[in-house]
């Protein structure tokens, strides 16, 4: 599933179509992804309507819209987003298009397990703003980690890096590369860290969120060519799941297994199970 610096990364593939208005609106009403949503409503409103700018919040994005119209995108296990010619003539999966003149914005997802939200209204509706705080944001304190640990005291590691009240954005590569680079094997209770653990923790996190987005998703306005484009090999996403896996800096074998649910990639020689 796309996790915090995929999703900016698609996001800013449809920020081609920022300013430019929406001349029609083309989607397969019924379908899974439109769980909940009036797609009438959608259609009706956005058609005539600028797309006024976007974000991104955890595993999410907003599209802001003039007329006080906002569209949620959760991308699931396979949605992407896309920008095609203004000739483009829609697939099976491409379940949400909107034409601009100079060129279409599409949302595909050939299993539906991701969503799009329809609100409207002059501030960003319920589900956008009760997102937990981002990584990266001042609320994400040494001591909001330390008593999110200690309230999960019995939880593995792993599990904990996945919840999305607490860590917004981060997936089951994300928590195994801070993991790794916090030297914290995945299976380790989360109560059973000392307080200088807890601060290492804590900075992995913010420092690997900003790495990833400047590498995945580019800085400022430039977006790479490909997702996951110029990951170096010196990080552990680079050599999780090739067959033989050797850790980047001590040269070890890497171990897998499925912790807190989830399939998850180790460095023994640096994560020691104390």
């Amino acid at each position: 599933m796309p996790e915090l610096a995929e999703v900016e990364f698609y996001r800013k593939r449809w920020s081609a179509g920022h300013g430019a208005q929406v001349r029609s609106v083309r989607l397969h009403a019924g379908k899974r992804v439109f769980r909940g949503c009036d797609t009438r409503a959608l259609s009706r409103r956005l058609t005539g309507a600028r797309l006024v700018g976007s974000e991104t919040a955890a595993k999410q994005m907003l599209f802001r819209f003039s007329g006080g119209n906002w569209v949620g995108v959760h991308l699931g296990m396979s949605g992407e987003l896309r920008v095609e010619p203004p000739g483009y003539e829609p697939t099976t999966h491409d379940h949400f298009v909107l034409v601009q003149e100079k060129r279409q914005l599409v949302f595909n997802d050939p299993r539906m397990f991701g969503g799009i939200l329809f609100a409207t209204g002059p501030e960003p509706p319920a589900w956008w703003t009760q997102i937990a705080p981002a990584i990266l944001s001042d609320e994400f304190t040494v001591a909001a980690v330390a008593d999110f640990l200690h309230r999960r005291s019995r939880t593995p590691l792993k599990a904990v890096l996945l919840m999305q009240e607490r860590f917004p954005g981060i997936g089951n590569w994300m928590a195994d590369e801070i993991l790794w680079r916090a030297a914290l094997h995945p299976a380790r209770l989360a109560g059973s860290l000392a307080p200088g653990e807890v601060r290492k923790l804590h900075r992995a996190c913010r420092r690997l969120c900003r790495a990833a987005l400047d590498t995945i998703a580019g800085r400022g306005s430039y977006l790479p060519p490909d997702l996951n484009h110029h990951i170096p090999q010196s990080w552990l996403f680079r050599h999780r799941w090739s067959a033989g896996g050797r850790c980047p800096r001590t040269g070890g074998k890497l171990a897998r297994a499925t912790i807190g649910g989830r399939t998850t990639c180790w460095s023994p020689l640096r994560q020691k199970l104390r």
